[in-house]
């Protein structure tokens, strides 16, 4: 099979999700006036122009730095730079599916049935898919995959295991079993029934529960196979802060600053688990890096339960928010990035690099620095950036890890 034609594959899956997506919500978004198929598409098409661009400039760069190569038997030859045109495919499903998917998961109709009390979704399935987060899915597969390949330096069936696991079922693990233990403060939470999360029906909470457990569990014990002691731990130790957050009984997330910890542990843990499976020398560095990583995670939770003030407090659900208030959170989440951008400059080189990806951070956290409680949902704006800053700075750091492995290599 040449590159043309499993590129094509991928467009033609992206191309049909992304049409089903569009067509889905189009009547909807009509009925209340809001942006129509042909203004996504026109804006879709700009999208991929820039990643156009992007793709060109870097992956030429890569390729003139040869850090990998193709096969020219299986290539039509026509290169744009250094980059041949089968390259473009990729972002090219990228803008065909992935506005759609965001168009589907703020559909007017979902929050329309959440507002009048009903928001049932057809089926399980496609409540898990909204609980999951897909959004968000890059956030814990990322660190895993990053770490594993770094300190590894190879593909094998273990990283693409253990990269789908905390892809998919570890995010509906995550946030499926926090739906359904937080379905009282999520009935008077504006931000649920979308793409920031399902509003699961009580008949499904349950089953939920079961989907989680079945789709984990397995890879879990896969996964543990694979190493020793440190293996387990890791896996341990991510299991229980996935199940402590918001399980009854436990509730980790109603507990202030170990909230915030817990969830940290949610995105840092993957990278542990990578490292301890391709069996990683702890160094100064590495011990460093991890403990940026985990400050960030502790300011994007602690910033992140900034919006949920009233509805936490209606529903009795306490956090690190609800208890030292509003204003004093978005300060603590400020420092917090930027520690965690000073301590970046405390590790080897090309790591300092990224102390830069802690500024966008700060800059759209600052601005909420006086929020009071009762306008503290408004914050909310400033969550959806953060959650495409996710995007833009694992693009810089995945130049950063280039350069990493261009020295090392």
């Amino acid at each position: 099979m040449t590159y043309l034609w499993l590129a094509l594959v991928f467009v033609a899956a992206a191309a049909a999700a992304g049409f089903a997506f569009v067509r889905s919500t189009t009547t909807a978004r009509a009925a209340v006036g809001t942006v129509g198929s042909g203004a996504h598409w026109q804006a879709a098409g700009l999208a991929f122009a820039a990643l156009a661009v992007l793709t060109a400039v870097f992956d030429s760069a890569m390729i003139g730095m040869e850090l990998f190569h193709y096969d020219d038997s299986h290539l039509l030859g026509a290169k744009i730079g250094l980059a041949p045109v089968e390259d473009f495919a990729y972002p090219l499903a990228a803008v065909l599916v992935l506005p759609g998917l965001w168009i589907w998961l703020t559909r007017p109709k979902a929050a329309a049935a959440k507002r009048a009390g009903h928001g049932r979704l057809r089926g399980l399935l496609p409540q898990a898919f909204l609980a999951s987060r897909p959004v968000s899915w890059i956030n814990t597969a990322y660190p895993f995959a990053a770490a594993m390949l770094l300190a590894n330096r190879e593909v094998d069936w273990v990283l693409v295991a253990g990269t789908f696991y905390f892809l998919i079922p570890y995010n509906l693990a995550m946030y499926g079993i926090n739906d359904v233990f937080d379905y009282a403060s999520d009935l008077a939470n504006p931000r649920k029934g979308g793409m920031e999360g399902a509003l699961l029906p009580p008949p499904l909470h349950r089953p939920m529960l079961w989907l989680a457990a079945l789709t984990n569990i397995p890879f879990l014990v896969l996964l543990a196979f694979t190493g020793g002691p440190a293996v387990w731990l890791s896996l341990a130790v991510s299991a229980f802060a996935v199940v402590a957050y918001s399980a009854a009984g436990l509730r980790f997330k109603e507990k202030p600053l170990l909230d915030s910890i817990t969830s940290s542990t949610h995105f840092v843990s993957p990278a542990v688990v990578g490292l301890a499976i391709a069996g990683a020398d702890v160094t100064p560095g590495l011990v460093i890096l991890l403990a940026a990583f985990f400050i960030w995670g502790m300011a994007a939770h602690a910033f992140g339960a900034v919006q949920d003030i009233v509805p936490d407090r209606q529903a009795g659900i306490g956090s690190i928010a609800t208890v030292i208030g509003a204003r004093r959170t978005v300060r603590l989440a400020v420092v917090l990035w930027l520690l965690a951008g000073l301590a970046m400059l405390a590790t080897p080189w090309p790591g300092p690099l990224a102390a830069v990806v802690a500024l966008p951070y700060v800059a759209n956290c600052a601005p909420w620095w006086n929020v009071t409680d009762t306008t503290a949902g408004r914050t909310n704006k400033a969550w959806r950036r953060f959650i495409w800053l996710n995007y833009g700075s694992g693009f810089l750091v995945t130049l950063i890890l280039i350069l990493q492995w261009s020295i090392t290599s």
